[in-house]
């Protein structure tokens, strides 16, 4: 079976690499043996589900594959061109492998790992220097990716297919549909992150992993926007968190409370014995954050942060006919 499935991904990788145009699912079926017995002594449904394993083991094997919504009169059409599937000699020197080699460890989740330490091993076969293993109780990074949406939106930004995921904003009651063609993933801060294409506000976006809910669903067609050479998540996390800003705000903190916040205050006093008062950096987005603190937090200014905050904290608690002075005289609506 094991010498039986390795000819059938080399029959197919040998198709898909030896065309100039995208092959139908159909015609794939036609030029491979092992498809056309699937299909005449099983079901369509059987040649399918093989299928999609078999691209999906390339795709696991580092393998290109483009796929053409139009290209056989609506057919989708599958394609590997040679040029995206050819790498340079790769030389790197012992400092280079190493760094490799700490990277592959980070990884914590199963899949993640695997990926890597196949990486490792064709970089190995290909005569890449790398040391062994870590000594013994030597510390070593590690990345954790707990949130279910972590794997799809890395295997749709690898293969730039668009999505579409339930995203419920800061201070929020309810998540919204979102539309994204998503560019890249990176954690800042213990927080994962994508940017993309939101293609229903026609904007570059940043949405964080954990605020997903339901799963990811992968759409047809392919990008619409172009995909910046580089994208810098964390500059743009960080822009949308108040880092950088020039402007300030003034907030009442309760004792015991808002650690995060602590951290990025600019100046601290105390009030009384459960207030302090803080001077933070007040960019976009801030509105957002300072919510999730709910009633252990008093925006005293500027107003139009304090306005933010209030009706993010009514939409919450669904106090639309509340009096906003009422809101922060009980620190928060909830």
């Amino acid at each position: 079976m094991a010498i039986a499935k390795a000819e059938r991904l080399m029959n197919l990788a040998l198709c898909l690499m030896n065309t100039r145009r995208p092959l139908s699912k159909k015609e794939l079926r036609e030029s491979i043996e092992a498809y056309r017995e699937a299909w005449q002594q099983g079901s369509e449904d059987a040649f399918n589900r093989m299928f999609e394993r078999d691209k999906d083991d390339l795709r696991e094997l580092g393998l290109v594959i483009d796929v053409d919504e139009n290209a056989l009169d609506g057919e989708i059409g599958y394609l590997a061109r040679r040029d995206r599937n050819r790498l340079p000699e790769i030389a790197l020197d012992a400092e280079e492998a190493a760094a490799l080699s700490v990277a592959a460890r980070v990884w914590q989740q199963a899949k993640m790992s695997g990926a890597a330490s196949g990486a490792l091993q064709k970089l190995r076969a290909a005569g890449v220097p790398f040391t062994d293993d870590a000594e013994p109780g030597a510390l070593q990074p590690r990345i954790p990716a707990r949130e279910a949406a972590f794997e799809p939106l890395l295997v749709a930004a690898r293969d730039r297919r668009p999505v579409a995921f339930e995203y419920r904003k800061a201070g929020a009651a309810t998540a919204e549909p979102r539309s994204v063609e998503p560019w890249a993933l990176e954690c800042w801060r213990g927080h994962w992150y994508l940017a993309g294409w939101d293609r229903d506000r026609q904007d570059a976006r940043v949405f964080r992993l954990s605020r997903i809910t339901g799963k990811v669903r992968s759409r047809a067609g392919s990008f619409t926007g172009a995909v910046p050479e580089h994208v810098d998540v964390r500059a743009v996390v960080a822009s949308f968190a108040g880092e950088g800003a020039t402007a300030t705000a003034t907030v009442r903190l309760r004792r015991g409370a808002g650690f995060p916040l602590r951290t990025k205050a600019l100046s601290a006093r105390q009030v009384d014995g459960d207030w302090d008062e803080l001077e933070i950096p007040y960019g976009n987005g801030l509105g957002a954050d300072l919510a999730e603190f709910g009633p252990d937090l008093l925006v005293l200014g500027p107003e139009e942060l304090r306005a933010d905050v209030i009706d993010r904290l009514r939409a919450v608690a669904g106090l639309k006919g509340a009096d906003s002075d009422g809101l922060d005289e009980a620190g928060a609506a909830v």
